[in-house]
């Protein structure tokens, strides 16, 4: 298995993984060790703290075995209205119709990387490999939230209006993001992800 730490400024590590699914059970393991922060990316987790590489790397190593203590990761659904503006154009790129579009999309079981972009924004990974399209040549300045879309191997949904280069295959009425709700995030890193069609 190959991980590397890497400094992050005098009290941090960046941790490197080997692949895109370890992170969310990396960060998971490592949150017990009482940091001040453990931020999963992609393939790697950003750690700030007292903790040495020694105990780091023994942490990550668990981890990645399946003996560390892993939070149950939760289940969400979120029913989505595919009527995006994008739909007929990801048929396109893909040579698909629009309804198997739709239908592939539903059909996935998506488990959420990591979060950014923006507060709640999760960046969901299990997407059928025959939608894997790229963002859009202009991105749009307005996307509304609730927009469900797709760009690379992800998809993911529009906690608030933003700017945006991800294509829109639908929406939700699902909060993402309620900074009054604790969590205020409805996503984690590692849940389990399913949308549903009406």
């Amino acid at each position: 298995m190959s991980v590397e730490l890497r400094r992050a400024g005098d009290r941090g590590w960046l941790i490197e993984l080997p692949d895109e699914g370890s992170a969310p059970r990396v960060a998971a393991a490592l949150a017990d060790l009482g940091l001040d922060e453990v931020v999963p990316g992609h393939r790697t987790v950003l750690v700030i703290g007292a903790a040495g590489p020694g105990e780091l790397s023994r942490v990550v190593e668990a981890a990645l075995v399946g003996r560390a203590k892993q939070r149950e990761p939760a289940t969400i659904e979120i029913a989505v209205a595919y009527d995006g503006p994008d739909l007929d154009e990801v048929a396109g790129l893909t040579g698909l119709s629009p309804e198997e579009v739709v239908a592939r999309h539903a059909a996935a079981t998506y488990t959420v990387a990591f979060l950014g972009f923006a507060p709640g924004f999760g960046y969901l990974v299990g997407l059928d490999p025959q939608l894997v399209v790229p963002r859009r040549a202009k991105p749009r300045e307005r996307v509304p939230a609730g927009s469900v879309a797709i760009a690379g191997p992800y998809s993911g949904v529009y906690p608030r209006e933003t700017p945006g280069g991800w294509r829109l295959l639908g929406r939700t009425d699902a909060t993402l993001f309620d900074p009054l709700r604790a969590p205020p995030a409805l996503l984690a890193a590692g849940d389990h992800i399913r949308f549903k069609a009406p």
